[in-house]
């Protein structure tokens, strides 16, 4: 008796300890902006190895929704803005709705909980392109998901930039917050649709751009733990921008009549490369103070509690526009080959340890390209080196980056082989007029890595699982 009740203890313990293994509601971006993806599912495994459950998608890809089917994971599928000109047309609304949510909704499918309409379409940089068919869009797919009966478990949202809220310029505290004034009126219809439907109000807030180019901003308020000097609004004192911003949407929506709304941070996250504040120090940093109050519950200031959060990135997309900067390619928390960057407890118990990689990853031989030292006429190795980092990535090159102590020689070699590594190790990507030339000598230095790419995964995909393989037939069935 005694021995079962000693059992029976530890047996609870245990599963009180897999309760506390990831923060609650803690979700990631899946992102596939790559030359090398790795294989579906590959990624959802390590998403469950990882104890993951919540994944934002942007697109419905699917070879993606065949990999998560039957896997438990809960799923934002995603309109990109290039198709929400089309969700205008009710009838066309229907049909994606039938075709990326409805037929994944069986027992053992895909266990899809919002659609993403958009993604940040009211970018100031977009120059009003989606002003005027993002909120008709919304209202279509969201009338197409409750036509369905999928509306109380299905809900649509749109995933806005920080840059639709703001504090005036006469009282820069959280407290001021309104929506922009250009387009106040569309913020306050689109908001009272997404009460009317039970939908969360969807934002990305990315502290580490408060630092991007910007010297003079205070740089320990881009984290968690602590400033010298806090800012003061009404007696509540904020020491980080994330609080700040965050607070500051709260205030908007309280002021256009709807401050209760659920709030969802759609991306939140630090890049690990490209800028001179991405790298690892800075963005372990970030997240063990971003984790821990997750799971603390603590909320912010004028919104105590549970916050529902996705992290940006997933794995690094090295395919990405550099637009807004180098960094771009480098948000991930795992490399491009899904192993893991830095030690990180999702737990947000501040533990050292590392996530779980992508397991079963095929690599390419181990070989190199490098620059020729034998090589006689240099004229052309400027536009060599700038043709292989056109389809090749070279953001480590920058300034601030890792790779941005090399010599001229390393440079060069650094471009070609990124270039070579893209094109599969081809040894026709390996010339550059005979400036180049293939090593199987391992060419990185401490700092820097001349990667080896992965497979490609049409060569290394794994075999679905039965699961996967039920819903390639029921679809197969829902959609004859």
């Amino acid at each position: 008796m005694e021995k079962n009740w000693i059992f029976a203890m530890l047996l609870m313990l245990g599963l009180m300890g897999c309760f506390c293994c990831y923060v609650e509601g803690l979700g990631v971006n899946w992102g596939t902006q790559a030359t090398h993806k790795l294989p579906p599912e590959t990624v959802v495994k390590m998403l469950k190895d990882n104890g993951i459950q919540k994944v934002k998608l942007f697109d419905a890809d699917d070879t993606t929704m065949t990999a998560l089917a039957g896997s438990g994971i809960e799923v934002m599928v995603a309109i990109p803005n290039n198709q929400l000109a089309e969700m205008n047309d009710f009838k066309r609304a229907q049909y994606w709705v039938r075709k990326n949510v409805t037929r994944y909704n069986f027992d053992g499918g895909v266990k899809i909980k919002y659609v993403a309409v958009g993604n940040e379409p009211f970018l100031k940089a977009y120059n009003n392109s989606f002003l005027n068919i993002t909120f008709p869009a919304l209202q279509n797919i969201q009338n197409a998901i409750n036509e369905a009966g999928l509306g109380d478990t299905v809900k649509a949202t749109v995933p806005l930039n920080a840059d639709v809220y703001m504090s005036p310029p006469d009282n820069q505290v959280p407290s001021a917050g309104i929506f922009r004034p250009d387009i106040n009126g569309l913020m306050t219809q689109m908001v009272q649709f997404l009460n009317k439907n039970g939908a969360p109000f969807t934002v990305n807030i990315y502290p580490f751009l408060s630092l991007y180019g910007n010297d003079d901003f205070p740089f320990n308020f881009a984290f968690f733990d602590g400033v010298d000097k806090p800012i003061t609004d009404n007696g509540i004192q904020y020491t980080n921008v994330f609080d700040a911003n965050f607070d500051t949407l709260v205030s908007a929506l309280k002021s256009i009549g709807f401050g209760d709304t659920p709030i969802l941070v759609g991306e939140v996250g630090w890049p690990t490369e490209g800028d001179k504040n991405a790298n690892s120090g800075n963005a372990i940093r970030f997240y063990n103070g971003l984790l821990s109050r997750l799971a603390a519950n603590r909320g912010t200031p004028l919104r105590p509690g549970f916050i529902e959060v996705y992290l940006f990135g997933l794995i690094d997309e090295d395919a990405k526009s550099i637009a807004p900067g180098n960094f771009e390619r480098h948000w991930g928390i795992f490399r491009y080959d899904g192993q893991p960057k830095f030690p990180m407890d999702l737990s947000g118990q501040l533990q050292n340890k590392l996530l779980v990689g992508a397991q079963g990853v095929k690599y390419l031989d181990p070989m190199w390209c490098m620059f020729n030292p034998d090589a006689k006429d240099l004229s052309k190795l400027a536009d060599n080196i700038n043709f292989a980092c056109t389809f090749g990535d070279c953001t480590a090159l920058g300034y601030g980056s890792s790779c941005n102590n090399l010599d001229a020689n390393g440079n060069a070699s650094y471009a070609f082989n990124m270039y070579y590594q893209t094109q599969n190790q081809d040894r026709q990507a390996c010339n550059f007029e005979g400036l180049a030339k293939p090593t199987t000598d391992n060419i990185s230095t401490p700092t820097c890595n001349f990667i080896i790419q992965i497979v490609p995964s049409s060569a290394s995909s794994l075999m679905p699982s039965f699961a996967a393989l039920l819903f390639i037939a029921f679809s197969v069935i829902l959609l004859a």
